[in-house]
């Protein structure tokens, strides 16, 4: 039986030859996005078709099909930007990033450069649980253990914590908590703890100066995802007559490159 719907042209005979091992259509579908992202805001028609080297014809065509599907969207003045299906995608891939896989070779370069235990963490409430390890080679060392916790206030990435969730919500866990000292170097007092914090915050890391475990020393920094929300910590621990200021800049490095991995674009 002959179908009664009207005849369409067929269009990919002419665009999904193969170009380098690809299919044409989708290359140039994938340099129309990349010159959307790179733009500062929404473009035009001829801006894209110069940026790809496209025909307007050719370009008009496949931006058509990829605001049918929310690739891209029409904004005002014709022009084109993003879709919100590149939205809801980006947000599933996300979901589905496993930190540890995506930490632990770089986790293994830093432990490489430092020579000293390397920890992953992840909050869970008013607790830093460590997730990921990897062990310095040295006999002397620091290891923390996997699935170990310990409250926010005495750990170097657990300040990072509270200082990223905002004074409010520091003020809250004070009062859950009451600030218990776990040494004799632990901060308890509100104000000092929150300086503490802030300069961390603002400097890109966080010290354990024996507040957790006398003898020894951490230096943390914090893990952003695609929406800049700190996710996890990376932090180096060692004995504290090792610990080193020297590290902190290697530590911020690892901490930018785990970030991105998980989707986190640094704006300067």
């Amino acid at each position: 039986m002959k179908s009664s719907a009207p005849f369409t042209a067929p269009v990919t005979a002419a665009v999904t030859a193969p170009v380098g091992g690809g299919i044409q259509v989708i290359d140039r579908m994938a340099e129309l996005l990349e010159a959307i992202t790179r733009a500062d805001r929404p473009a035009t028609l001829k801006v894209l078709a110069a940026e790809t080297g496209l025909h307007p014809s050719t370009a008009h065509r496949i931006l058509a099909s990829a605001i049918k599907h929310g690739w891209v969207e029409r904004a005002a003045e014709g022009r084109y930007r993003l879709g919100i299906t590149l939205l809801r995608l980006a947000s599933r891939v996300r979901e589905h990033k496993d930190i540890r896989r995506e930490a632990l070779p770089i986790m293994e370069w830093l432990r490489g450069e430092v020579g000293e235990t390397v920890n992953l963490t992840l909050r869970e409430g008013d607790e830093v649980v460590y997730v990921e390890r990897v062990s310095s080679h040295k006999t002397i060392r620091v290891e923390q253990v996997i699935g170990g916790r310990a409250p926010l206030h005495v750990t170097a990435a657990g300040k990072l914590f509270l200082g990223c969730a905002g004074k409010p919500a520091f003020d809250l866990y004070t009062k859950r908590t009451g600030l218990p000292a776990y040494t004799t170097h632990t901060l308890t007092s509100t104000r000092s703890l929150w300086k503490n914090i802030s300069q961390s915050v603002e400097r890109g890391c966080a010290l354990d100066n024996e507040e957790a475990e006398r003898g020894v020393g951490c230096i943390a920094a914090p893990v952003r995802d695609a929406v800049a929300r700190m996710v996890a910590g990376l932090s180096i621990s060692a004995p504290i007559e090792r610990r080193r200021d020297l590290w902190i800049p290697i530590l911020i490095e690892a901490a930018r490159r785990l970030s991105e991995r998980l989707g986190y674009v640094e704006v300067e």
